[in-house]
Parts: structure tokens; sequence; C-alpha cells
């Protein structure tokens, strides 16, 4: 019996994958071919290699690597490949067979066709038994001989059963891009010798890809976001997330502890890398350091640091190495990894000598002086030693509380400044706060670096800096802001019981002495009861508000208690009641620019069906985030621009902000707010009829909502389902969805699914309670001046009605304000539950305008389940209905028709496959399927198409 042979699994390597199968099975049927591998070290090549032979049934399989001390000597490469099959070389021509014998045993060859002739020969006398592989690895390092013949076969495999893979890394001068790795050294000669052999080169994994491999290689579990904040350092290198997952301690797999910040010391890649570096001269190495010392380094600051000698020449070799390239006026790492490996390989002298030398020549001075440049030159003084580090501390601090200022401030003096970023202020007062031996200013600045760092969206390094401040030696009028980054940290990625509880203690130590924080923490602490859907806990805190109230509040806190007002409000179905203060929270949003602030001004102008109003102020508000560089913000407030796209029927954009808000809140650690998008993701996915997308991501919501405490995520998830539901058909499901009272807790959610509610109760006969949900939605559209709204109650008033003749009307009203709106979708909806009625009432004249008018809506928002009910309608009215397949894109699946918008709109597979966390491999076989069914057969087809 043969052995078993393993076949390796690669994540994200799927085309790669495809790619190798086609051409060992065109050298199964004698239609060979070659293939070079190209890509920096760790990126997978060998392993690819390895997955080649182990899937090359019945092939005799060869090998060789290129390794740098047999690069000189002649023919090695050939030695070491051909060796195991040298037996046949007898079949050769005698004058072939002489010249192979002679460069094999002699490493002497003539010139001329005969010995790449007679390699040739030899492969394709062994493959007249069986298919051959051979595989060359590291062709770079080969000897210049075997290369030259090997790349002759390569060229002139097409008739023969034989597969040859080469792999090499790109030459310096080839332009990847960031996060796809480029070579540390390489002059390029394989490639230009391997001219004419088709290439494949493999880029960094997408974001799936790094999670699979992540869970690979940590059966145990790594805390969420660790994965991601990993993926910083290895940029889609494998081997890179292999070594840094190996190397992490028990607390940092947990989250417990801070990431590493460098790839580990001893590993492949830092070895690959340190080699590249001391091949370096000495003066180089200098310049290299300084460069990575300090990334935004222009040209004239290194032409200082370099004179008496020219810098360009000085670093000249590091660019043909590949270690550095030229970018604009400055110099960076090809590889990002390579800057950290880079400063700290280098000795803790030298490093301060650097950084010594970078604060003299960063003089302050000139539009830079209260910014960046202000704040380069004493990060460096504080990384000099040498004394003074209470001082050097202190000029630190001031400088990155100052930077934050300006990064809030507009003109292009401070744009200027932002572009260059380095180094991140939370890492300047972490500094600080080391260089100071005075507890109280050092737990001052580990708050404000913790603040710092969540606002930039790095939460696990937050939460290692407030870890630090957990003793009892911090002052008291510190712990109410470090209770507030605390509890708001856990609303976003924690447990919502639990958050409440620290916004509640820290708005009780604020109110005093910082209110507009107070306040603020107030409606935080509020807002994960509504994240929770715990109405009564968000009642209780409105009142504690309302309590402590004073008549002259400023704007921002105005604006807070006239939101808890209304909500608690709207809350306890008083939504008469809430108007008014929903109404004035609108008024003082004009004056107010703050993010979060602005957030709740959007969610007034939703509940007074104020859409536009919503959109706008959303937009508002992740504009000032952006402004603010304020990147934790972001994911929560795209789900606010959510909510007004649902109501208005813009589906396509409520799937692209969600995608994005997914992604975001993956990378910055929000878990509740992932959930929330994957929710709203799940919508999407029920309205364009993907059943099966549509419950994988409600199910994951739900699944963390359950985890979380997060009713909010729960019931849009829940609604999602009813949702699909309702669009297959399926009514008594959809109804017991929406009557589930676990699931369907938030008054918010309950409200926006009333309508879906009330048409599965109506059509299962479940009148009393469709009619007292109806009660419901009367009072809450009543408060509103919204004529969509107004639509969607006529309808479900139609829906209900039992006099002849009154159904109709309350139809024909219902389509009458939808008209003065703007949602196309709920139009059509109404148009083909009066179209069905009409059919029903046998006037199937009557009923066809409405179905047709429905079935185009449908139709252009790729609506698939109710496409089908509209076109089952117009069969079941008498008319003929053209073939689906005549209907274009509408023939496309969801999923299909959502990849051909993007593929259209110029993404790529790898930007497909990201955005709709789908493999790469599963996005090529949708590709050639839509290709297929469009009739069409390239991306510039299907631009003209669609």
């Amino acid at each position: 019996m043969s052995p078993v042979t393993r076949v390796p699994v690669l994540r994200g390597r799927d085309a790669e994958e495809n790619v190798l199968l086609r051409l060992l099975d065109d050298a199964r049927a004698g239609s060979g071919g070659a293939l070079l591998l190209t890509g920096a070290a760790g990126m997978g090549k060998t392993a690819l290699l390895d997955l080649a032979a182990a899937r090359a049934s019945g092939f005799r399989v060869l090998r060789v690597s290129g390794v740098e001390p047999e690069s000189g000597v002649p023919y090695a490469g050939l030695h070491g490949l051909l060796r195991p099959v040298s037996g046949a070389v007898a079949a050769l021509p005698a004058a072939q067979a002489r010249a192979l014998a002679e460069a094999l045993e002699s490493g002497t060859c003539g010139a001329g066709l005969v010995l790449p002739a007679a390699v040739l020969g030899l492969l394709s006398a062994v493959a007249a038994e069986r298919p051959v592989l051979a595989c060359v690895d590291d062709a770079d390092r080969l000897d210049a001989a075997s290369l030259d013949a090997l790349s002759f076969v390569a060229r002139r495999l097409s008739c023969e059963p034989i597969a040859l893979l080469f792999t090499t890394r790109p030459p310096p001068s080839h332009a990847v891009p960031y996060g796809e790795r480029e070579p540390e050294r390489f002059d390029g000669e394989a490639m230009r010798r391997l001219e004419g052999v088709p290439a494949l080169e493999l880029r960094g994994l997408d974001g799936p890809a790094v999670r699979e491999l992540a869970a690979d290689l940590a059966p145990g579990g790594l805390a969420e976001d660790l994965p991601a904040a990993l993926d910083q350092i290895a940029r889609g290198n494998p081997l890179a997330l292999r070594e840094l997952i190996g190397a992490l301690t028990p607390d940092q797999r947990a989250g417990l502890a801070a990431p590493p910040a460098v790839l580990p010391p001893g590993g492949r890649l830092w070895r690959e890398h340190t080699g590249a570096l001391a091949r370096l001269p000495a003066r180089t190495r200098w310049l290299s350091l300084l460069i990575a010392a300090d990334p935004a380094l222009d040209v004239a600051t290194l032409a200082r640091a370099a004179s008496p000698a020219c810098a360009l020449s000085v670093l000249e070799p590091a660019e043909r190495a590949g270690v550095l390239r030229a970018d604009g006026d400055a110099f960076t790492f090809r590889e990002p990894g390579m800057r950290a490996v880079t400063y700290h390989a280098a000795s803790l002298a030298e490093r301060r000598r650097a950084h010594r030398l970078l604060a003299d020549l960063l003089t302050p001075g000139g539009c830079h002086a209260g910014g960046w440049e202000r704040l380069r030159r004493a990060w460096h003084r504080a990384w000099a030693g040498g004394g003074g580090e209470e001082e050097a501390g202190d000029e630190l601090a001031r400088a990155a509380l100052a930077v934050r200022w300006a990064a809030g401030s507009s003109g292009p003096c401070v744009a200027s400044e932002r572009r260059a970023g380095f180094p991140e202020p939370y890492l300047a007062l972490e500094r600080a706060a080391e260089l100071t031996a005075r507890p109280a200013v050092k737990a001052e600045r580990l708050a404000a670096a913790a603040r710092h760092a969540w606002v930039s969206g790095r939460p696990r390094a937050a939460r290692s800096l407030l870890a630090r401040l957990r003793s009892p030696g911090a002052p008291e009028e510190l712990r109410g802001h470090v209770q507030l980054l605390r509890g708001s940290l856990e609303l976003l990625g924690g447990e919502t019981g639990s958050a409440r509880e620290e916004l509640l203690a820290a708005a009780r130590r604020l109110l005093d002495s910082h209110r507009v924080l107070g306040v603020r923490a107030l409606v935080r602490a509020a807002d994960a009861s509504y994240r929770a859907g715990d109405n009564r806990a968000f009642i209780a805190i409105a009142r504690q508000a309302a309590a402590l109230r004073r008549p002259d509040e400023p704007a921002p806190a105005q604006l807070m208690f006239e939101y808890l007002a209304g909500m608690a409000h709207t809350f306890s179905g008083l939504h008469q009641e809430a108007a008014g203060p929903l109404r004035r929270v609108l008024e003082l949003a004009g004056s107010v620019r703050d993010p979060a602030v602005l957030t709740w001004a959007c969610v007034a102008g939703m509940l007074l069906g104020e859409d536009a109003v919503a959109h706008r102020l959303s937009a508002r508000a992740v504009e000032e985030a952006r402004l603010r560089g304020a990147a934790s913000a972001v994911p929560q407030l795209l789900e606010f621009t959510i909510y007004p796209d649902v109501w208005t029927g813009r589906y396509a954009s409520v799937a692209a902000t969600a995608a994005k808000g997914l992604r975001l809140a993956r990378e910055t650690g929000q878990h509740n707010t992932a959930a929330q998008h994957l929710a709203w993701l799940a919508v999407s996915a029920a309205v364009e009829g993907d059943q099966e997308t549509c419950r994988i991501r409600a199910d994951a919501a739900i699944e963390l909502a359950d985890a979380h405490e997060l009713g909010l995520a729960g019931a849009v998830g829940n609604w999602a389902l009813a949702c699909l539901d309702l669009a297959a058909g399926r009514v008594a499901d959809a109804a017991g969805r929406l009557r589930a009272e676990r699931r369907n807790r938030h008054v918010v959610i309950r409200v926006m699914s009333t309508p879906h509610y009330i048409e599965a109760a109506a059509r299962t006969g479940d009148r009393e309670r469709a009619a007292a949900a109806l009660r419901v939605l009367e009072r809450w559209v009543g408060s509103t001046r919204s004529p969509g709204l107004r639509a969607l109650v006529s309808r479900c008033r139609a829906l209900l009605s039992v006099r002849p003749g009154e159904a109709e009307e309350l139809f024909l009203d219902a389509l009458r304000l939808h008209g003065q709106g703007v949602c196309a979708f709920e139009a059509a909806r109404t148009h083909l539950l009066l179209g069905s009625a009409l059919r029903r009432d046998r006037r199937p004249g009557a009923a066809r305008n409405h179905l047709h008018t429905a079935l185009e809506t449908f139709e252009r928002h790729g609506a698939r389940l109710w496409t089908e009910q509209a076109r089952a309608e117009l069969r079941a009215s008498g008319e003929p209905v053209r073939p689906a397949a005549d209907a274009t894109v509408s023939q496309l699946t969801a999923q299909q028709a959502q990849i051909a918008r993007l593929v259209a709109a110029g993404a790529t597979n790898k930007e497909v496959a990201e955005q709709l966390f789908l493999s790469r491999r599963t996005v090529e076989h949708h590709l050639r399927n839509i290709f297929s069914k469009l009739g069409i057969r390239s991306r510039v087809e299907l631009v003209r198409f669609m």
C-alpha cells in the first residue's frame, strides 16, 4: 500500500493553488509548461511548491533550492536537480550526453545549444515513463549557468508532459503596493534570465485569510482583535504571522498584555533582515538607523546627517539591496517590518547616539514649531539618554498635547504636520510617563496616553495603559476620566451592563468638576442601556439627568439633556411628548461639532422622521471624526449613517457602509459595533434575496449579541431573518420571529419592523395582534412629519381593512404619500400588495399596472425574491412574463450582482473578497459564472454592461 501524501492547507492561496493544479493537469495531458512564483521571503513560495508536489499524483518530482554558497559554482543547480535521474543520460544523443555529463561532473561546458537541449532531452526521456514536476526554489540564488539552461527548457514545454516551477524574489525596482512584500536584497538578474516564463506574484494575505491562519496557528484561540494587531507587523506575510504567534506570551494570547511591536529576534525573518543589513557598508547602516528612528526624515535632514558625504550616495547600496526606496523627498523601508528590525537590532548605544543626532538636527522653527516638528525633537531628546529625564519628559508631554490640539484645527500648516504623523502622541505620552518619578504626573500622562490610543483606534494599547492606572496611587480627580474611558472601551467591545456601571461611576465623579464630560458619561451610560435594549435603565438614567440639569448649561450639554428626555419619552410610548425635546436637539445640533454628540442628534432626526436631516448629521459626524483623527469613533458613526439609508431604501449604500464599518470595527477591537454592522449586512442581504448570506450574517450578529448583552444587534439580526422570510413568502415564520419577545425587546427596532410584522400577521389571519401593533405605529408616526412613514401606516391600514373598496383607497393613499417621499423600494412593495389584492378581486387589468411597476423597481434594486413574487403575481393575473434569462443583471444571484457592481467599479478580486468577507477563490468562481450568464468575456465588457 502506497503511503498517503499529506496535502498542506494554505490559507488565502486558493487562486494560486488553482493555477498550479491547471499546470499539473496540462502536464498530465502532455501540454506542459512553466511558472515563476515571485514574492518576498515568507510569502509562501516554498509552501506552494510543497503543495504542487503533494498534488502531483503519478509524477516524478525533482527539486532543488538555490543557496548562497553555491551561487558561484557553475551547474551546481543542475547537479542538485538532475542527479536523481542521471541514469537516463545514456538515452541522449552522444554529443548531448557528453555535454551534460561534463557539466554535472566538472562544472564546465562549451557554449551553444548542446547543454540546454540535453537538459530538455533528459527531462523528456524521464517524462516518457510518467509526467515530471521540476521545482526550482530560490532561483535568484541559483548559479547563472544552471538558470540559463533551465530557462531555455521552460520556454519549450508546450508539447511535453513536464511542469517546471521556479520561485524568486522580485527585484527592488519591481513596484509592489504597501503591504505586499518586497525583498531585502536581489539584483533582478534571475527575473531577466527567466524572461518569457509566465509569472505569478504572491501578495499579502487578506483579512479573512489572516484570521483563518491565526486560528490554525493558535488552536487554543487568541484574543479577538489580536490577529489584526499582529498583521500590522506581518502585513499579510504568512511566515511573519507564524513567527509572531509562536513568540506570544500567555498574557499576550489572552489579550492581557500589549502585542509585540517587532518580529521575534532570532526568527527566520529577523535573520533575513539583519543579514541584509550586515551586508551594507557601515555608513549606509548608520543612515538606515536614522531613518528607522524617525521615518519622517526628509532628504535635506539626511544630507546634514551624512555631511560631508552625499546622503544619496551613501544610501545607494541600501536601494540596490532592496532595503530602502526613495519616496518623494524621503526614504522608506520596502518591508514595513524591516524598520523595526533595523532599529531594535542596533545596540542601545547606537540608538541613543542616533536620537541625540536627530534631536540636534531637528531645530525648532517655522511652521512646524508648535506641532509635529516640536514633538519629533522632544521625542528624540526623550530617548537620547544622558540625564535630564524629568525635563525631557515634561517637554515631550507638552509637545504631544500640543499636537493633539493642532490635529483638531485647520489650515495648511497643520495639514502638512499631520502628514508626518510621527511619533504618535499616545506613544510620546507613554514615554513621558516613563521619564517622571512624580506619581501624580505619571498617572496623568498614562491616562492621556490611553485616551489618545483609544481615539486613534488602538483599543488594546489603551487597555494596557489603563491597566497601569489601577493602583490606588492615581489622583482622585483622574479617576473619573479613567472610568469614562474604561466605560467607553467596554461599551464598544465588552458587556453593556458593566459599561453602564463604569460610566455611571464616571459621571458621579465628573459632574461637578468637568460638567460636559460628566453629562457625556451619563448619556453613554444610557447608550449602553439603549444597546442592551434595557428601556427601564435608560428611563431611570434620563430621570437622574433631568434632576441634575441647570439653566445655564452649554450647548453640547443642553443637547444631551434634551436627547435623554426625548428618548425617555419615546421608550415610554409618549411620542407626542418626545417630539419637543427631540426637535430642540436638532436646533442645537448646528452649534455642535463633537462627533458623538452629533450622532445623538442623528437619532433624534430619525425618530422625528427627518431622514434627510439625520443623513446630513451622520455625515457631519463622520467628517468631524476624520478631521480630528478619531479612528475609534468612525465604525460607530458609520452605524448611524445606516439608519436613514434603511428608511429611504438605499440598501446598496447600507451594504457598502456596513461592510466598511465591520472592517474598521474589527480592526479597532469594537466587537459590539461589529455585531451591529453584521446585522445590517444581514438586512441588506435579505432585501437582495441572498438567503445563505443573510442567515450567516444574522446568526453571527445574534451570537455576538447574546455574548455581549446587545439587544439592539440581536433585534436587527432577527428583523433581517424576518425580512428574508417575508420576501420568500414564509409569512408565518416572519410573524413568529417578529412576535418573539426575547428578540424584540428593543423599542426602536420593534417600531421600525412593525410594518413587516403587520403585513405578516395580517396575511396569517392574526388581525388582533396586527391591529394592536398598528395602534403603536400610528402613535409614533403621528409625532413625525414624514410622508414615507405615513404611507406605511396607510398601507398597514389597507392590509387590515374589511370594508369593500376601503383597502384599495388606503393603498392608493399610501402610494400618493410614497410619491412625496424618497423610498422607491417601499413604494414598490405597496404596488405589489395592491396589485395582489386587485388580482384576487378579479381585476387583473388594474392589477398588472401596479405589478409591472413593482417588478421594475425590484429588478433595479437586485431584490431577487421580491422580483420572483412580482413575476408570480403577473403570471397569476394572466400575463406572460418574459423569461428570467432575458432580464440581464436580474438573472444574477444577489451576491453575484454585488460582485459584478464592485468589479465594474474597478475593484480587484482581492478588494472584492475583503469587502464582502469572501475568499478570493469564491470571488473568482462567482466572476466566471457572471461572465457566463451575461455572455461576456472580460472585465472591460462587464464595465460596459453594468
